[in-house]
């Protein structure tokens, strides 16, 4: 039996177990992650949060989802794994550097608890989603999903995204469509699905299923990806915050044309351990 301490962390509902790396795990990660995020038998969780050291960033995040499967990134997890450093005074000053599958990301501590990430540009190109079938960018696309007519758009903030529009986001039956679209043909590495009501040009109410995990209670990238995809359609207005509301709280999101920028809390739940 191996002793692996951990930490419990939410940004805005979309929890995750944070453990920090000084050496290798005695078990694979994925199989971590299927262990502690079950809520019945595990800690639960959305999934792990691994933080290693790194000569390129203050710190190396690994994202694993609560089946096991690998993420490329998680905005929600990056602010909370650069407030567990802040924390535990690993870095000196206001900002982190974090190296994630999709790149660094730096982020600004506003105060403690809440912070902004630089998530860097909306990627629309189908190769990069990737989205299989498309040429050009996939920007409010029509298409029978189940039986019914939806429109969407593609786009990736460092994992694929499918943003639909929707009238009331209460009335979305996002496990079964998010299911559907995200497994479906156009993803060949699957996808997260957002369901987006626009209130405003200045305010949206999101649902996200992802990839991994199923309906989460909020999902950062997923957020950006819906602002993204507002100012790319004429939705939102470019180069001004855009409230989101999921159903875990409120995220702040700002899309200057060059990148994305999101702010959000990071709590810290509890700290535990668990013998493996």
């Amino acid at each position: 039996m191996a002793r692996i301490e951990f930490t419990k962390m939410h940004g805005c509902g979309n929890d995750y177990i944070y453990i920090e790396c000084t050496k290798e795990l005695p078990v694979p990660p994925a199989y971590l992650a299927q262990k502690l995020s079950d809520r019945h038998r595990g800690v639960g969780s959305d999934g792990i949060v691994l933080i290693l050291p790194s000569d390129a960033a203050d710190a190396e995040m690994r994202i694993f989802n609560a089946d096991g499967s690998e993420a490329g990134m998680c905005g929600n997890g990056v602010r909370c794994t650069a407030e567990y450093l802040f924390r535990r005074r690993r870095i000196c000053g206001d900002t982190a550097r974090i190296l994630t599958k999709s790149g660094i990301k730096t982020v600004q501590r506003k105060a403690p608890g809440l912070l902004q990430v630089d998530m860097g540009p909306a990627c629309f190109e189908p190769k990069a989603v990737p989205v299989a079938g498309f040429s050009a960018p996939v920007i409010d696309a029509l298409a029978e999903v189940n039986g019914g007519a939806v429109r969407f758009t593609c786009v990736s903030m460092g994992n694929p995204h499918c943003v639909l529009y929707v009238d009331d986001v209460r009335n979305a039956n996002a496990a079964y469509l998010g299911s559907a679209i995200g497994h479906s043909k156009w993803f060949p590495e699957g996808a997260n699905v957002e369901f987006v009501q626009v209130i405003g040009p200045a305010q949206l109410k999101v649902r996200v299923w992802e990839r991994g995990s199923g309906e989460t209670q909020s999902c950062g990238t997923g957020a950006c990806a819906a602002v993204a995809a507002c100012v790319r359609s004429g939705r939102c207005r470019k180069d001004t915050d855009v409230q989101v509301v999921l159903a875990g709280g409120v995220l702040t999101v700002r899309d200057t044309g060059a990148t994305v920028l999101m702010t959000g809390d990071a709590v810290e739940v509890f700290t535990g351990a668990v013998e493996v």
